[in-house]
């Protein structure tokens, strides 16, 4: 899951692959220069010192760096990562993890280029809200939820009493994540993780999940060669990464396995606990799709711009049945993901916990959504219009370069829309005299000089 701090969405591995390809021994030269310099401090330490302080990550360039290139990056890289996966032992036998295990799950592991090119890749395209939620809450997969929700009443309505997470919620995360346990990812956890583990980006997060899923093997929920999930090493029925599996995954049918991919009852259980153990609040929903009124100052709207109730009834904001917001005493935050002529949310302290499994407003609207479709609310009063733009990452960074030139704070031009970004926006907005909801419309993009493509997926 970038997230429960990070569900990662899966990707299909077309094929495994090692080695540097298409590198020159020139490039590979100057490679090593690289990552010798980064070892050098290393020489004058002794070597049981030494051997303390090298994580894997730096042992595999360090070894990278000692071997000597015999005009073979790939047996360079295969063989750094062979002492990379030794060290990887060492750190699992510190981590109590068996021997059988260890070798069941280390013996033959593989590197997968694939996944690196994956993790270390950027989205090539911001998706437009219509296009996201239009995807994942579909009238098929709604249908199903339902269905899903009428077969194990029973089932999500004791899962209700004990951890306080209502059914249409846990059906909502589990349609979001598998679409309902009929696509797990069919990468090899172990090479996944181990490959993840020696790769300079995220040694130690991948390294902390590489020893919990041995963890996982050790305690006998499944076999290290069935383990299987997303590139990033995510798992079963709700997609948890290992380390949360560890702390809140749950054997809610009690037959000894905590059993994420094969175990409906300990996969809802394990999400309803997840859920409660970072937050979530019974008896109030996620938020609701909201109407305001044509004055309305949209430079309010934000994640980060918390009112009471109360003042966002004083504001006009009302329900999308244009009926008044209850009077409770809570705080809440109004986003508009597609501007002012797209949908309104009034968002609530449920809506922050399930940015806590996924750190993504769409997701966290989409499921909130997809939760209210599966009760029975129909489609949204005020759907998100279908004509957004669809940039790319060098459209954003665009964007980003012309509102810092312009005098607009819009922070590192990353190709990122995030709320630094919006900011600016909706401070160019209202120097132009526009509605200032912060979103990059094609009037944004006129008035900056900018052009992009229309939203097609050709």
């Amino acid at each position: 899951m970038e997230r429960h701090g990070a569900a990662v969405s899966d990707v299909p591995i077309s094929g495994r692959k090692s080695g540097m390809r298409g590198a020159t021994l020139e490039a590979l030269h100057a490679l090593q220069s690289a990552l010798c310099v980064s070892v050098t401090h290393y020489r004058s330490i002794p070597a049981a010192t030494a051997t303390l302080m090298i994580a894997p990550k730096q042992l595999f360039r360090a070894v990278l760096c000692l071997l000597p290139f015999a005009g073979s990056a790939q047996a360079a890289t295969v063989d750094a990562f062979s002492a990379c996966v030794s060290d990887l032992r060492d750190e699992a036998a510190r981590h109590d993890i068996s021997a059988p295990v260890i070798d069941e799950s280390l013996a033959s592991v593989e590197r997968i280029e694939r996944v690196v090119e994956l993790d270390r890749s950027q989205p090539e395209f911001t998706t437009p809200f219509s296009e996201y939620l239009g995807r994942r809450v579909t009238d098929t997969r709604v249908d199903k939820g339902r269905e899903l929700l009428e077969r194990h009443e029973d089932l999500l309505r004791d899962i209700y009493r004990g951890y306080g997470v209502p059914p249409r919620y846990l059906v909502a995360f589990w349609g979001m994540e598998t679409n309902f346990g009929s696509y797990f990812g069919g990468v090899s956890t172990m090479n996944a993780l181990a490959t993840l583990a020696c790769d300079d980006r995220r040694s130690g997060y991948f390294t902390e999940q590489l020893m919990a899923a041995l963890a996982i093997v050790d305690e006998g929920a499944i076999p290290a060669d069935r383990m299987e999930g997303s590139w990033a090493g995510a798992l079963g029925h709700v997609q948890f990464m290992p380390s949360v599996f560890a702390e809140y995954a749950v054997d809610y049918d009690d037959d000894g396995r905590r059993d994420l991919w094969n175990s409906v009852p300990d996969a809802m259980a394990s999400a309803a606990n997840f859920l409660r153990g970072i937050g979530w609040n019974p008896g109030w929903r996620w938020g609701r799709e909201v109407t305001l009124p044509a004055d309305f100052p949209y430079e309010l709207s934000g994640y980060d711009n918390r009112r009471s109730m109360q003042e966002w009834k004083e504001l006009g904001v009302r329900t999308a049945y244009d009926r008044p917001l209850s009077g409770a005493d809570t705080e809440a935050a109004l986003i508009v993901p597609s501007g002012h002529e797209g949908p309104k949310f009034l968002v609530y302290d449920n809506f922050n916990v399930i940015m806590r499994w996924n750190q993504s407003e769409f997701y966290a609207l989409a499921v909130g959504h997809l939760a209210d479709r599966l009760s029975g609310a129909s489609g949204l009063m005020n759907p998100p219009p279908e004509n957004a733009p669809r940039m790319t990452r060098d459209d954003v960074i665009a964007l980003q370069e012309r509102l810092n030139e312009r005098g607009f704070d819009a922070g590192a031009a990353d190709g990122i829309p995030g709320p630094q970004t919006r900011a600016a926006i909706r401070r160019f907005q209202k120097e132009q005299g526009m509605i200032a909801d912060g979103y990059a419309s094609r009037q944004v993009l006129d008035r900056l000089s900018l052009q992009v493509a229309e939203n097609s997926e050709d």
